[in-house]
């Protein structure tokens, strides 16, 4: 895919629900985060969501591609046609407007084909407001699945430079897409390119799809001293503090959230209609604790309390 449309930001998705000190401040906070220490990133697919990880005390935010995509009805996909550039970019930009968290953007390929086409995707993607964002490796091409290295390589140093040329303290975060393209040898291979990413400029690395300690405690010694991300989507036995023990700086659930919640509709759903029975709606959050926490983010705005 070449863009070739012009390097300013489509209209309403510049950063406006935050001045430029307070968008400095959460960029410095979200790099300080990665500087010592382990801290959960959870990933809202909508602005609701996002106001409601911001009420638990989260200090972070990230997209969901997955999550999104759902949402709109869409699949999570690859190909950048199925979720275009532009709405990716205003989902973004929706969550970082709605929350005074740093945000980071699940960029997914960087939009382009080519490093200079990355570059002006990501140039739109530092004006949404975002304090941080990841470029996969991923081709979305079935025979081909992952950029050979030396196009990744460049396509890493084009995000970097787009993120330098715009002044901003936009963290970059690398991802090697081995383990979830089936590559017979993920761990070996991801280790060769997150360190190739690391030498190309990129802050954070990030490599999803390992879950034992074993190999989890080889990818934090294989960038050390930058901070990698762990994606965890499922339980895999270990708890926060346990992660942290492994040297992880960064754990984030990607599209799990989004699928709990999307499993509580279906089941309830499913009962609904195969049963008539209304049991799925049992033990619901209270309607009057969701709607007044909503409620409070607008002054003098009366609650309805049904």
């Amino acid at each position: 895919m070449s863009l070739s449309t012009s390097s300013q930001p489509a209209p309403g998705l510049v950063a406006g629900a935050h001045d430029a000190t307070s968008l400095v401040a959460r960029r410095n906070a979200f790099r300080a985060l990665h500087e010592r220490g382990c801290f959960v990133i959870p990933n809202p697919w909508d602005v609701g969501s996002a106001r409601y990880l911001q009420h638990l005390g989260f200090p972070a935010l990230a997209t969901t591609s997955a999550g999104f995509a759902f949402s709109q009805g869409l699949p999570d996909s690859g190909d950048d046609a199925v979720v275009t550039r532009e709405r990716n970019l205003a989902y973004i930009a929706s969550i970082a407007g709605a929350v005074d968290l740093p945000v980071s953007a699940d960029f997914m390929s960087g939009y382009g084909l080519e490093p200079e086409d990355v570059a002006e995707s990501v140039t739109q993607c530092v004006a949404t407001g975002v304090a941080g964002l990841s470029i996969e490796d991923a081709t979305g091409n079935s025979s081909s699945p992952l950029y050979d290295l030396p196009t990744a390589i460049e396509r890493v140093r084009a995000a970097r430079q787009a993120i330098d040329r715009s002044g901003s303290d936009v963290l970059l975060t690398a991802r090697a897409e081995c383990y979830h393209v089936g590559h017979p040898d993920p761990f070996r291979e991801s280790v060769r390119r997150l360190q190739a990413y690391a030498a190309a400029g990129t802050d954070v690395l990030f490599a999803p799809g390992p879950q034992t300690p074993a190999q989890i405690e080889g990818l934090v010694a294989a960038v050390t001293p930058k901070p990698l991300n762990l994606l965890v989507v499922r339980d895999i036995g270990l708890r926060d503090n346990e992660i942290a023990a492994l040297g992880v700086r960064r754990i984030s659930v990607g599209g799990a959230l989004a699928l709990a919640a999307w499993t509580g509709f279906i089941r309830a759903a499913q009962t609904l209609k195969s049963e008539g029975s209304f049991v799925g709606l049992a033990g619901l959050v209270p309607y009057p604790e969701l709607n007044g926490l909503f409620a409070a983010d607008l002054p003098g705005h009366q609650t309805l309390g049904r």
